[in-house]
Formats: C-alpha cells, sequence, structure tokens
C-alpha cells in the first residue's frame, strides 16, 4: 500500500503548563462538543483544547485526575495516559499497566548507566482504569444524568491492588500473559503494557503493545460494575467464568498504539513493540466489538502512518469526520519531529482520509 496523502496538518496549541509535555502525547479523543482530549504519559492530568479554527485547537484548560479520581501515589507521579475514551457522559482514561526499566542517561558513566538498565521499577498511578463525568465541556465529580433524572453519573476506578489492580489480579495466571506479568517485564521489553482504550456499549476494549506473541497481537475485551462509592470491579464475561475475553489480531507483527471505535468496527493503530522506529500503519477490524474470543482476527490494513528517524512516533488517533465532514483520522505523535514545533507552545497533528 502506498502512503496516501496527508489531508492536512492540524495545530495543537497548549498554555505555559504543558509546554515540555506537548512532546509526550499518548493519548487522545475528540468529543461531540467539538473538543480535543489530550493525555500525556508523563504527567497525571488531562488537557482540553477547543476548536477555534477549521485546523487549530486552542483556549487550553488543564485538569488533575487526582481531583476526580483517588490517585494510589501521589499526584507528582505519572499515570502514564495511553488510551482516552468517550461514552455517555464520562470520560475514560487508561494508564499502561506496564513496569518501567531505567535509562541511560548521558550525564552518567557507562557502569552507572548499565546498573540503571538493570533496575526496573512498579509506579502504581499507572494501573489507573477509570471514569469521570464529562458535562457540558468540563469534567465533574459527580452529577445527575443530563438526559434521565434517576441516574447518577459519578467518578470511579477499576478497584487498586497489590497486584496493580483487578484486572493485573485476574491476569497474573493467565496462560499467555501471566508470565510477562510474574517475570515484571518492561512494557519496552515486550513485556504488558496497554496502549489502546475504546467503549462499546458496555464493552471495555483494551489494546496491548506487549506483549506481540510471535507476531500476534491481543486486545482484553472486560466489562465493570460499581462495586462501592468511586470504585468498580470487574464482572465475569468469559469462558469458564473469567472476568475477561482475549482477542488475537494478526498485524503484521506490531503492536497495538491506539484504539478508536467507528460504529461496530474498531480502528487499530499499530506500531513497533519495542523501543524503535519502524511501520505504523491503521487496521480496521469489521465488527470487532462483537467478535467471540479467543479466536485468531485478520483486520484489514486501511492506512499507512509515516515515522520519522528517532521522532515521529505515532500514538494516539481519533475520529475527525464530524469536523471535516469527510471520513478522517486525526493522529498525534510522541517525540514529535522538530517541523512540527511551530512555536515555543504548539505542535501539529496530521490529518489522514479514513476508509
Amino acid at each position: 500500500m502506498q502512503n496516501p496523502q496527508i489531508i492536512k496538518q492540524v495545530i495543537l496549541s497548549f498554555t505555559e503548563s504543558f509546554r515540555e509535555y506537548r512532546t509526550d502525547i499518548s493519548g487522545v479523543k475528540l468529543t461531540p462538543d467539538k473538543h480535543l482530549w489530550v493525555g500525556s504519559d508523563e504527567t497525571s492530568t488531562l488537557e482540553r483544547l477547543t476548536l477555534i479554527e477549521e485546523n487549530k485547537f486552542a483556549e487550553h484548560q488543564q485538569y488533575k485526575v487526582s481531583d476526580f479520581l483517588k490517585l494510589p501515589a501521589s499526584e507528582d507521579e505519572e499515570i502514564d495516559i495511553e488510551g482516552l475514551a468517550y461514552t455517555d457522559y464520562y470520560l475514560w482514561v487508561v494508564g499502561s499497566h506496564s513496569y518501567k526499566r531505567k535509562k541511560p542517561k548521558s550525564d552518567k558513566s557507562d557502569q552507572k548507566n548499565v546498573s540503571r538498565l538493570a533496575k526496573i521499577e512498579i509506579e502504581s498511578n499507572r494501573y489507573i482504569l477509570g471514569r469521570i463525568p464529562l458535562i457540558d465541556g468540563h469534567l465533574i465529580s459527580a452529577c445527575q444524568h443530563p438526559q434521565d433524572a434517576n441516574l447518577q453519573l459519578t467518578s470511579a476506578k477499576l478497584e487498586i491492588t497489590k497486584q496493580g489492580n483487578l484486572l493485573m489480579s485476574a491476569l497474573v495466571n493467565d496462560p499467555h500473559l501471566g508470565a510477562f506479568i510474574q517475570a515484571a517485564i518492561p512494557g519496552k521489553d515486550n513485556g504488558f503494557d496497554i496502549e489502546g482504550l475504546a467503549i462499546y456499549q458496555d464493552k471495555i476494549f483494551l489494546g496491548l503493545r506487549g506483549p506481540v506473541l510471535r507476531g500476534w497481537a491481543i486486545v482484553l475485551e472486560i466489562e465493570l460494575q460499581n462495586s462501592s462509592p468511586g470504585l468498580m470491579k470487574l464482572i465475569p464475561i468469559g469462558e469458564n467464568k473469567k472476568e475477561y475475553k482475549k482477542h488475537f489480531l494478526w498485524l503484521n507483527g506490531l503492536g497495538i498504539r491506539d484504539l478508536c471505535l467507528d460504529r461496530e468496527d474498531l480502528l487499530i493503530l499499530a506500531g513497533p513493540t519495542m523501543d524503535l522506529d519502524g511501520p505504523v500503519q491503521v487496521y480496521r477490524w469489521q465488527n470487532g466489538v462483537k467478535s467471540s474470543e479467543n479466536l485468531l482476527n485478520y483486520p484489514q490494513l486501511v492506512q499507512e502512518i509515516p515515522y520519522g528517524n528517532c521522532n515521529d512516533h505515532a500514538e494516539g488517533m481519533t475520529l475527525f469526520q464530524d469536523i471535516s465532514g469527510v471520513p478522517s483520522l486525526l493522529v498525534v505523535y510522541d517525540s514529535p519531529a522538530e517541523t512540527r514545533l511551530i512555536d515555543d507552545r504548539s505542535v501539529t497533528a496530521d490529518l489522514f482520509p479514513l476508509s
């Protein structure tokens, strides 16, 4: 497939508070009110931008996740936000759920850097999977449902456990994923790493960047219900009363970098599992939200996404057709190339045609 032409570039303009993190964007969601919600893998905040021109989002407003969800660690510790979704007046957010290996640093000796590469960290804020009511463009802790006076909208997160949260506890003995969790393999080493989030009715789909098993990527499907104020638990939905379902997808050996719902299809942003440059592609998993578990699925390749040399790593995507008027997809990048940094507070994203 040849690289289709980018329709245009879209400017994302932030305030000073997000200036250094505009190069670390990892999640994005356009909501029906034409606000663009952005998450970074280096913060514990959510950013809201407003469409002010045909190709520009600005009027940045920042929200602390800790104002709505009780974080297991300090708000100074990153959530590593990797996925955003919107449904029925809720904005959903998911952290990576991954272990972290320390990076070498240029100001340290080889000996110290080799030692750093042996250190694996667990950051408890990464295990956030939660929802926050979103009304008239603002996040709030709780309120009455705008269309049903008998329903209360409330902020809530999946219950935290020693393993991370209830999902990690359920997966720790899974025949495909359990060994990666038990061995504490970091996400960037093909370890367990959630990077995609999509919601269809009561079904929550989590796309895994890793592990990729002999070339097969994995999507987890779960359902949640309230367990106590501010908390949710998993509902048994799978075979043998398991609290999750697994879907296996052939994406040419790539892992999942984001998920996006398009009616009953799931769009998949696929890229390398490891920390390297490589192919980035968008796939369409037709009727994916209705797929049975434990099947081998072959989504259709629909779009090539350009990538750079140690930069321009596509990390998030969201449907843009409500604004553009044609089927299209907005893609944001981590480690953007210098040419995307058009001033000291703005960065560009790309708009692609969608078939």
